[in-house]
């Protein structure tokens, strides 16, 4: 009896440990860890799971809700304690060092070619870690110009469009042309600026991050490098087509701003339109935009929201099927309209819900084929680079406090010292 009850308490354990329970008449339960926030997008999340379970008797899902603000350290945790969620919600990159500590399971003899040929490759590299796929890359969100509606049509400037958007130098000047009476062409918002800098860079040629044959990691700014960075200090510095009180805000710090008639745009994140949508004043009219143009077009990176299965899962197959379920194209197209995002598959991309010219939905679809992984997306070390060398050096930067030059010097010198401790 004592041997039995032992035995009992141990299975309970184990089963714990994974995050997974198996009842005594073989139905599973699995974990899914969502970081769903915004109500529409939590609804829909939700929603999905009790279908799930409806159709699925044998395998349960249990929704846990996550953090964005608190995940990685959560998972860290929860990984190295045997207690993670068998279905994991992330961005790709957040993926690399749990990918390379080996915390996540391969996906890539997991999952269905449906789903595998649905997602485009350049969409599939962001969660490809080594010779494997880590995460299943499924809602990612370009950034974009918000405007003034009123505000550009009474100037009488040019209206880009995905088919003629506005190169560097045009945007630049509109800015200015914008200007003036205590009013701003635009707000940027770079509390955190190294992303935003980066993926945006992509448009003019910029990379950055340079791997060599021998697969080890390089920074070189170089010319492509310096068209973005140096159009907001311009802006900021010289034109002062740009307010620089916004340099150290995030994009909500901006929104009053906007609405109050201060800046004529605010480039921002897809997803900010359903704040703006619901927080707009009545009659204040708002469009989306795309963002300027450089010598590779409307080319910008993104980093997308993910799903990956724990590789302690002890039911990995069926994490999978519940993925595969999660991202058939109609609940793809649920999902994306719940945060306001696009999705990556491209039969979901045709859902006219997507395409409508309605808060710039339809501007925000043009974008999608012109998404690339983030340059730092697989470089070990870019955590550390980002927080301790670069988002200081561009903060200084945009404000005017030093020179492109000591840019160049700090991002390269100092940044290269940070990443060859990760490439020993």
């Amino acid at each position: 009896m004592r041997t039995r009850w032992f035995a009992g308490v141990l299975l309970l354990l184990l089963a714990g440990c994974t995050g997974t329970s198996a009842s005594e008449d073989g139905r599973v339960t699995l974990r899914f860890q969502s970081l769903a926030w915004q109500e529409e997008s939590v609804e829909a999340n939700k929603d999905l799971v009790r279908e799930w379970n409806a159709a699925h008797p044998d395998v349960r899902i249990e929704y846990v809700q996550g953090s964005w603000d608190s995940v990685h350290d959560q998972l860290l945790t929860s990984f190295e304690g045997g207690e993670a969620p068998d279905v994991i919600h992330d961005a790709s990159d957040d993926l690399a060092d749990f990918a390379y500590g080996g915390y996540l399971a391969d996906l890539t003899t997991l999952l269905p070619e449906r789903l595998k040929s649905d997602i485009p490759q350049q969409s599939w590299e962001t969660a490809t870690f080594g010779d494997g796929v880590y995460g299943v890359p499924f809602l990612q969100e370009p950034r974009v110009l918000v405007a003034n509606a009123e505000w550009l049509k009474g100037s009488g400037v040019r209206i880009p469009t995905p088919e003629h958007p506005w190169s560097w130098a045009e945007f630049r000047r509109i800015t200015g042309q914008l200007s003036g009476d205590g009013r701003y062409g635009v707000a940027w918002p770079l509390k955190e600026p190294v992303s935003a800098t980066l993926n945006l860079s992509l448009s003019a040629g910029g990379r950055l991050f340079h791997r060599g044959a021998d697969g080890k990691v390089a920074i070189r700014f170089e010319k492509a490098d310096e068209t973005v960075p140096r159009t907001i200090h311009d802006q900021a510095n010289t034109d002062h087509s740009a307010s620089p009180t916004t340099l150290g805000s995030g994009g909500s710090d901006t929104l009053p701003g906007f609405f109050g008639g201060k800046y004529a745009m605010v480039p921002l994140g897809f997803s900010y339109r359903q704040q703006i949508a619901q927080q707009a004043p009545k009659g204040f009219r708002w469009r989306v935009l795309p963002a300027p143009a450089g010598a590779d077009g409307l080319t910008q990176g993104v980093s997308p929201q993910t799903l990956s299965v724990a590789e302690d899962s002890p039911h990995k197959k069926e994490a999978a099927e519940f993925i595969d379920f999660l991202l058939r194209p109609r609940n793809m197209v649920r999902l994306a309209l719940g945060d306001w995002m696009l999705p990556t598959g491209t039969e979901a991309l045709k859902d006219p819900a997507l395409r409508t010219a309605k808060d710039g939905w339809a501007t925000g679809t043009a974008l999608a084929s012109h998404l690339r992984p983030a340059p730092a997306q697989s470089v070990r070390g870019y955590p550390e680079w980002k927080d301790k060398v670069a988002t200081p050096a561009f903060q200084e930067y945009y404000s005017g406090a030093i020179g492109l030059g000591e840019l160049r010097s700090r991002l390269e010198e100092d940044g290269n010292l940070v990443l060859a401790r990760y490439q020993r």
